[in-house]
């Protein structure tokens, strides 16, 4: 075992801090780039060299397998190779396995290791269908709603404070899912993942002498990521401690972008009001970033509503400035930035060194065909390349088998393409919320506007035209490499630094994301900003696009989190908040800022209704009778919101008909004739 003295060597005086802070309730805020692992893996390691703890009574927790790997091989090249490090759940099912003969009796449950199947089978006993992306959003709804303690019968309660949409359904609706979903899932003897966490914290709040071993067992508490924890699991590292206050958490409260999943910045925020007499320790010294992107990351939280003033400093060389581009079109900056690449490499910067950061999924496409086009390989992190995503794949099959048939040859090639992916539930108008559905909505539209493209640039292509452009795109997005840029989410890169990165498509309305329609949600965006930014060692270019495609509209404003970034004098400075103020949807009754699930409605949803009630319920049964005959969800002929507009402005013909938010022109050949036939009866 090493010296104990040694062990406090090469610690900057901050980590040296945190290494003695041996007793009694600790907070570590730890900035990004500060060698928080280093911290606390030190400490752990002093305190068995001094004594004061037995490796065996030490838990350290985390929240992925490769953090709680990393730190297991940090603590063995310390000496303190009997602590425990754990994930959260890791640590719950060792208890969990251990104590349920003895209080249950037989064995521990199956624990099912996804909920896809029992979420299908909740919805047949509901007399609904859902696809994979319903089924991957009504999951993620079943871990936030159990992870932030929310029973099926008090959901379609909470869900509306906390702002929870699941595709098109009501809170009502998912609540009988929720309520379903547990209802299979003990009639098969299952439990899920969020269940390992629930049944241990049953055990300890409900057996004294199982909590007491428990706790005679660890004495000593570590929490890593501290800023992700949930109310479930904060509930049950209570439990473990039993009022003990011999804990070290370790966070970043600018890095809480998890609120999603139902991590609550409260709980970090909190912990000194909850821990009395907590030292609190920063780590400020950033040993990843130049000083000009640290500059870039401070920067960030110069306007934010918060009362967090930690700053970040530097201990590299100094490097390039930050580079704040904005051009002209998508295709003008993926092209761009794949050369920069190109450059890079060509000075000695390896590919996997490089990163391309953006907001959402369906950003990558035209990333994947630029990288392509230069002959770069790359790799994609927590997503699907775009012409490998089941959706795109199935998409291009009909769209080929339709070139085949020698179908939709002629002046009506988008129209066509969009009655094509309406047989897969594809509408004009996207679902509202986020999540799998949303994303899966946006990989189809992203096909449409390829359509809308070709068909602009060649009135005469059809969709031969098209599938033969299709196949170009998909050649030339090639098959994935190791050694590879890696193309990620804002969200997957989290944990991780490259020496070049590059955060794209940073405009209004994708950073922050239009759903972002309360300042909480807002400041959180601003967070995951941050988070992009600070993943850059070296070399950081910001860019965003003036609109979508060549020759487009350029009324697309770079992100507000720029405004206190951009250098003196760059053009985007010019833009006004003025710009940004008119492109806010008001309620029409109330004249205040409407939420994302509003807006299609265009008034709150606590606002008096001004529709015609008779006529939209006669809607509904309407909807409910084309959604029996037809084998499809409700939600795809017409959503809620969209069938109460309708029966707010009674249009009286189809051009009228197409300006209501969620009719499209294939809505209209499939329904409009129905619908105003409606429409005329209800004034009769």
């Amino acid at each position: 075992m090493p010296d104990a003295d040694d062990l406090l060597i090469g610690l900057d005086p901050e980590q040296r801090e945190v290494a003695l802070a041996l007793r009694g309730p600790v907070s570590v805020v730890a900035g990004a780039g500060t060698g928080k692992t280093r911290a606390i893996t030190h400490r752990m390691a002093y305190g068995v060299a001094t004594g004061v703890y037995k490796p065996t009574e030490v838990l350290a927790v985390t929240f992925t397998t490769k953090a709680a790997n990393e730190m297991r091989v940090r603590l063995r090249a310390l000496g303190a190779e009997g602590v425990q490090a754990r994930t959260f759940h890791s640590a719950a099912l060792r208890q969990a396995r251990y104590f349920w003969p003895h209080v249950y009796g037989g064995e521990f449950p199956e624990v099912t290791q996804s909920k896809f199947s029992l979420v299908a089978e909740a919805m047949r006993r509901l007399g609904q269908r859902a696809d994979t992306p319903l089924l991957r959003d009504l999951s993620s709804e079943i871990e936030w709603a159990k992870v932030s303690n929310i029973v099926p019968t008090a959901y379609a309660a909470a869900a509306g404070p906390a702002r929870r949409e699941v595709a098109d359904l009501d809170p009502g609706q998912v609540a009988n899912v929720l309520a379903a979903y547990e209802e299979v899932k003990r009639e098969r003897g299952r439990i899920d993942m969020e269940d390992i966490l629930l049944v241990t914290a049953a055990i300890l709040a409900d057996d004294e002498r199982i909590a007491a071993t428990v706790r005679q067992q660890y004495r000593w508490f570590v929490v890593d990521e501290f800023q992700d924890v949930n109310p479930l699991q904060s509930t049950l590292l209570d439990l473990w401690l039993g009022g003990r206050n011999d804990i070290c958490v370790v966070g970043d409260p600018r890095q809480t972008i998890y609120s999603f999943a139902g991590a609550s910045p409260r709980i970090l925020a909190s912990f000194a009001r909850r821990h009395e007499g907590a030292q609190r320790i920063e780590l400020v010294r950033n040993y990843r970033s130049t000083p000009q992107i640290v500059a870039a990351a401070n920067a960030v939280f110069a306007r934010a509503a918060t009362t967090d003033d930690i700053r970040l400093q530097s201990q590299q060389e100094p490097g390039d400035p930050v580079s704040y581009i904005g051009y002209p079109d998508e295709p003008a900056e993926a092209s761009a930035v794949a050369s920069e690449i190109a450059l890079l490499h060509r000075r000695g910067m390896p590919y996997r060194e490089m990163a391309i950061l953006f907001r959402i999924n369906a950003q990558s496409e035209a990333f994947e065909e630029a990288l392509g086009e230069h002959g770069i390989p790359y790799v994609m992190r927590g997503a699907t390349g775009f012409f490998n995503r089941a959706e795109v794949r199935q998409a291009v099959t009909l769209l080929r088998g339709s070139a085949r048939g020698g179908e939709a040859e002629g002046q009506h090639l988008v129209d066509d393409v969009r009655a094509i992916l309406s047989a897969m539930g594809h509408t004009d108008e996207p679902p509202s919320g986020a999540g799998a559905v949303r994303d899966r909505w946006e990989s189809l539209h992203a096909i449409v506007s390829m359509a809308t493209d070709l068909a602009e640039s060649d009135p005469d292509a059809g969709m031969t035209t098209l599938v033969a452009d299709l196949d170009r795109r998909i050649e030339q997005a090639h098959a994935p490499e190791a050694d590879g840029v890696t193309l990620a989410t804002l969200h997957s890169a989290k944990g991780l630094e490259w020496d070049a990165v590059f955060c794209v498509g940073m405009h209004e309305g994708m950073m922050p994301s239009v759903h972002a329609d309360t300042p909480e949600m807002v400041e959180e965006e601003r967070r995951l900003f941050y988070v992009g930014i600070t993943r850059a060692r070296h070399d950081l270019m910001i860019s965003w696009a003036a609109t979508r495609k060549a020759g487009g509209r350029g009324n697309r404003q770079p992100t507000r989190f720029l405004d206190t970034l951009l250098p003196s004098g760059h053009a985007a400075r010019q833009v006004s908040s003025q710009a940004r103020q008119r492109k806010v949807a008001k309620c029409r009754v109330c004249n205040t800022v409407l939420a994302v699930a509003d807006r299609k409605l265009g008034r709150c949803a606590d606002c008096p209704a001004t529709y015609d009630e008779t006529l939209y319920e006669a809607l509904r049964t309407w909807r409910k009778e084309q959604s029996t005959e037809q084998g499809k969800p409700a939600y795809v002929v017409f959503t809620d919101a969209t069938l109460q507009a309708i029966a707010e402005s009674k249009p009286a013909d189809v051009e009228s008909l197409a300006k209501v938010p969620g009719v499209g022109p294939a809505k209209i050949d499939q329904y409009g004739e129905a619908v105003l036939e409606l429409v005329t009866a209800s004034a009769s």
